[in-house]
């Protein structure tokens, strides 16, 4: 057993442990505890399940969603490495994360994040009609919008998530914080290769506008609100709109830390 299958078992009996503690102290939760996690065989499952059940309406079913999903599950261990690794950034990364259920079973930017990869798996196959759907469906129903095509490592907080945004070109690397309302996005007036690339650590605040094929590098801070039109230095703090320089972050890892400030 490698050592990410060895955390998803830590992390899959925790969430079960805090369930039936939830479902004797709340039963009116206790069938949605029940469905989700009590009789699921392990995470990936309990993943898949979740978000097939809110994704299943009209023409496919939560049950068609599920076993898409379990196929992609099965088949890619670094789709399964990077759930388990977007999990534990979530809960070491957000205060309001008290535990490692939240995210499976509330947090719309983990579910979202786990939807695109499931799309990703799908385009890279040629499957692209259905992958497209998924990516319609997760911006209708989250409110985040990932095209298939993005390159997206592991270890992302989505953090709240609503109307973030990322372009075909888009690539994230690992390890990156991003807070709602951010877009990823091309100048409208270019093809090819058009979307911002982020490298491992960057911290990207809410509301933040990346325009066009530019690079933020690693350890780069973006604070809320600014509109980034040029490339980001390694360590660097821009802020404003248009962005400037305007310091240089005290963390090695901003994406880890969620300090704000430059």
């Amino acid at each position: 057993m490698n050592e990410f299958e060895t955390r998803a078992g830590d992390i899959w009996a925790s969430i079960r442990e805090e369930a039936s503690a939830i479902s004797a102290s709340e039963p009116m939760l206790g069938p949605l505890l029940r469905e989700t996690i009590v009789d699921r065989k392990n995470l990936f499952d309990a993943v898949a399940w979740r978000i097939s059940r809110k994704l299943g309406r009209n023409a496919i079913s939560a049950g068609d969603f599920y076993s898409v999903f379990m196929e992609a599950f099965d088949s890619d261990a670094a789709i399964r490495a990077n759930i388990v690794a977007d999990i534990l950034a979530v809960k070491s990364r957000d205060p309001a994360c008290a535990s490692y259920l939240n995210p499976l079973l509330y947090f719309k930017g983990f579910q979202s994040i786990s939807t695109y990869r499931v799309s990703h798996w799908l385009w890279l196959r040629g499957r692209k009609a259905l992958a497209y759907y998924l990516q319609s469906l997760s911006s209708e129903i989250f409110g985040v919008d990932i095209h298939p095509a993005a390159l997206i490592g592991g270890g992302i907080l989505l953090d709240h998530a609503t109307s973030f945004v990322a372009g075909e070109t888009s690539v994230i690397e690992d390890n990156v914080s991003i807070l709602h309302e951010v877009t990823l996005g091309g100048t409208g007036n270019e093809t090819g290769d058009r979307h911002p690339k982020v490298k491992s650590g960057v911290l990207i605040g809410a509301g933040a506008k990346l325009i066009g094929n530019i690079t933020v590098g690693r350890g780069a801070k973006i604070g809320a609100g600014s509109v980034v039109l040029d490339d980001v230095a390694p360590h660097t703090t821009v802020a404003g709109v248009p962005a400037r320089r305007v310091g240089i972050p005290q963390e090695e890892n901003p994406a880890s830390d969620m300090n704000q400030r430059v």
